[in-house]
């Protein structure tokens, strides 16, 4: 009982307290009641703030930890896609270059008709020189239709499909494509040789030729047209007790980095009839 009518004279003075405060705030006097309250309880709010700093602190520190990786992600995977952005970009640069390449051959031959392919695999076997091209007999690819970039002579068709075709490259053993040397006229025979290199076989031996010169197409047999470039004379191999000389030939493009090549329809009504 005396427990009750302790705590009723305490609920009592603290309304008494409060109401106290509130009509000191009212008149606008000096409240000591505020200020003994402010008394007691600053020492505890100081406390009280002291032990909450490093809670905050470390609280803040992981908020921020957590916002730097996801903004390092953000960035990661905007680099990234920027990255690829340019990769696309610079292939899109250099196929448009290559296109741009065989649209300036193709007008500075114009009776020559030629249709673009892109080379989509090739022969292991690195005794004979084949590519894989995406164009076949529903495009007008037969057999034996020559095969050139804007730069130089590739190879040949050896054999069709109907969405894709074999190239035999010019580098090949069986490969023979009757040539000239572009300073003397020299005429011969380019045959594929090991190691990617070509031999230009059957020259006179009273025809000149030395290291340096350019080996066209003569257009004899009537396979290929005229003046495509073959390569460079790299030495020449003489005897005299042979009939002919023989030349070692670099061909004009690297055939192992080969992308696209152009096939070769129709070259015109010049060149001469099969023998």
């Amino acid at each position: 009982m005396k427990s009750k009518h302790g705590w009723g004279i305490a609920v009592v003075l603290i309304l008494a307290l409060i109401l106290a405060w509130l009509v000191l705030d009212e008149t606008g006097r000096p409240n000591p009641i505020r200020n003994a309250v402010s008394f007691v309880v600053s020492p505890m709010q100081f406390a009280l703030e002291r032990l909450a700093r490093p809670v905050r602190q470390a609280t803040s520190g992981i908020g921020d930890w957590f916002r730097l990786r996801a903004d390092n992600d953000a960035l990661r995977e905007e680099n990234e896609r920027l990255r690829n952005q340019i990769v696309l970009l610079e292939e899109a640069r250099l196929e448009n270059e290559t296109l741009r390449r065989q649209l300036d051959f193709k007008s500075a031959v114009p009776e020559m008709t030629m249709l673009p392919a892109e080379v989509v695999g090739r022969d292991p076997n690195t005794l004979l020189q084949y590519l894989l091209i995406d164009r076949g007999s529903a495009d007008g690819i037969a057999v034996s239709m020559p095969v050139l970039t804007d730069q130089a002579l590739v190879g040949r068709i050896s054999e069709v499909s109907t969405h894709s075709s074999k190239v035999m490259l010019i580098t090949d053993p069986s490969s023979s494509v009757s040539c000239l040397i572009q300073r003397t006229r020299a005429t011969g025979s380019v045959q594929g040789y090991p190691d990617n290199d070509l031999v230009m076989r059957y020259i006179p031996q009273g025809d000149t030729v030395a290291a340096g010169d350019v080996v066209l197409t003569s257009g004899l047999g009537g396979n290929f047209p005229k003046r495509l470039l073959v390569g460079q004379v790299l030495r020449v191999e003489t005897s005299d007790v042979e009939v002919f000389q023989l030349a070692h030939v670099e061909p004009a493009v690297n055939l192992a980095d080969l992308e696209m090549v152009m096939v070769l329809l129709e070259f015109g009504a010049g060149a001469e009839e099969d023998q």
